[in-house]
């Protein structure tokens, strides 16, 4: 379990009584960074993938972030860090404070369900993991007032595009797709493993052809691969063949890079 602990600015303190200005603009403005990176057996998953998107995240919303301090904070943490598998939550914040803390992994679905949600992605915010996440969120909870477990993102002209927290892919005819880069969505680390692990389409995918699709499946660093039972009134079979076949592959990856390195 989590140590209850977090790190501000290099230091250990209990998570309770951790604190920050409320001055500080990442509260005022949503104006900061974050990444949230999963451990297995205390050993972080793709961290320095995890890193480098924060860099350049950092980089795009102008703000100054010493990525060796945070990593040397990951360092601290993890040595700080009880047993079992949960996530750690990295913060740069326009104030210039670094926080890093544990948080304990969610009840996991065995599958999920998804409503479309018209979601037009803010371009000046293309391939920058911000803490402005008050539109994600307020996606997800649309969603759940219908009864869904999840929002799928769908643009104004009809283009799918990702899920709040989590990248999305359709399978047809055996054929597995994923909105392109290109559509704004985020670099998520689990969707290049996926990519690494699996023949995907990188293409765009329209609302409509989501009626004729078999499966799909959602990824993120802390569910991995989710299959989807359904999409709106589309029911799917989940997990369906390629979903599970590439559920495996990405475990199987993230164990191969995990393995032997339990802290």
């Amino acid at each position: 379990m989590p140590s209850g602990r977090a790190c501000i600015d290099g230091v250990l303190v209990p998570a309770a009584e951790a604190r920050i200005p409320v001055t500080d603009e990442g509260l005022m403005r949503g104006d900061g960074v974050f990444e949230v990176i999963r451990l297995y057996d205390g050993v972080p998953y793709a961290l320095e993938r995890h890193l480098a998107r924060m860099e350049r995240s950092a980089a795009g919303l102008r703000l100054e972030l010493d990525i060796d301090a945070m990593r040397d904070d990951v360092e601290l943490m993890l040595g700080a860090r009880g047993e079992g598998d949960d996530s750690l939550r990295l913060i740069a914040t326009r104030g210039g404070r670094r926080i890093a803390l544990f948080e304990e992994l969610p009840t996991q679905l065995a599958s999920c369900s998804l409503a479309c949600v018209t979601y037009a992605p803010p371009r000046v915010l293309d391939s920058v993991k911000s803490l402005s996440y008050a539109a994600n969120m307020l996606a997800s909870r649309l969603a759940r007032e219908r009864g869904f477990d999840e929002a799928l993102l769908v643009s104004p002209h009809g283009r799918v595009l990702e899920c709040p927290t989590a990248s999305f892919f359709a399978v047809a005819d055996g054929v597995v797709r994923t909105p392109p880069l290109s559509e704004h969505i985020l670099d998520s680390i689990t969707r290049a493993t996926v990519l690494e692990v699996a023949v995907v389409r990188e293409e765009p995918l329209a609302r409509a052809e989501l009626a004729t699709i078999e499966e799909a499946f959602v990824a993120s660093s802390i569910a991995e691969v989710l299959p989807v039972s359904r999409i709106e009134e589309h029911t799917l079979t989940a997990p369906g063949p390629r979903t599970s076949e590439i559920a495996a592959a990405v475990r199987a990856a993230i164990a191969a890079a995990t393995k032997g390195r339990s802290r």
